[in-house]
């Protein structure tokens, strides 16, 4: 008798962390409705892209309002800050489509590297660029070019 009191104990304990856990936030891939999305973002993002008028939205990692939408087909993703601030723009592209110099580079540079992800990126403080992603144990490694073949970091 005693011993089912404890698994009644514990499955209760489980159940009330669970659905506190969950309630607590909206994870990142989570979609949001048009009516949580601050005016100021909603504006800022209407002005940046006047043919768009069907985003979908999300709260990024870093508590940003994410879009996403496609433009001519393809996707992409905008991010702003709450005060509808723009913070940047990227698509994801074919590694054949980088420009020849960044594909000089990579081969120079990381030529022993798979290369996972290829975004193309214009950011409010960085300008344009290229955010290639390559595999390697453990976190993957990011690095950013200008359209040159230069790095960013």
């Amino acid at each position: 008798m005693k011993n089912i009191g404890v698994i009644l104990v514990m499955l209760c304990t489980v159940a009330i962390s669970s659905c506190q856990e969950n309630s607590n936030h909206k994870n990142d891939s989570e979609k949001t409705t048009v009516s949580e999305v601050p005016k100021a973002v909603q504006k800022a993002f209407v002005e940046k892209y006047p043919g768009e008028n069907d985003p979908d939205w999300a709260i990024d990692a870093h508590g940003n309002w994410e879009s996403h939408f496609k433009i001519d087909g393809e996707k992409y993703r905008a991010d702003y800050a709450s005060d509808g601030s723009w913070i940047e723009t990227e698509n994801s592209i074919k590694k054949e489509n980088l420009p020849d110099a960044i594909k000089t580079a990579i081969k120079k540079n990381y030529g022993d590297l798979k290369i996972t992800e290829v975004e193309h990126v214009t950011s409010a403080t960085k300008g344009e660029f290229y955010d290639v992603e390559f595999k390697q144990k453990g976190k993957n490694k990011d690095v950013e070019f200008r359209a040159d073949g230069s790095e960013l970091n």
